[in-house]
């Protein structure tokens, strides 16, 4: 069922002419389209960040302990 803002949207488009409507459409394709790619990350992050939080303290106790080297940027 569509919600109120829908019907608001809805109606606010239906008063313009056809060729704005069309621009319009398309700026809203765009972005429904950069939220969604937002979301998969934001999903994506909360999947690893546990992870990435364990990585980042075995580096910080390596660093810690002398076991760690800098980085040679140059063989990347």
């Amino acid at each position: 069922m569509p919600s109120t803002a829908i019907h608001t949207v809805v109606k606010m488009m239906e008063s313009l002419p056809v060729e704005i409507q069309e621009r319009v459409a398309e700026h809203i394709r765009e972005y429904v389209s950069d939220l969604q790619d937002e979301a998969r990350w934001d999903e994506s992050f909360r999947r690893t960040q546990n992870n990435l939080v364990a990585a980042a303290r075995r580096a910080k106790q390596e660093i810690a302990e002398g076991q760690a080297s800098a980085m040679d940027y140059e063989q990347l």
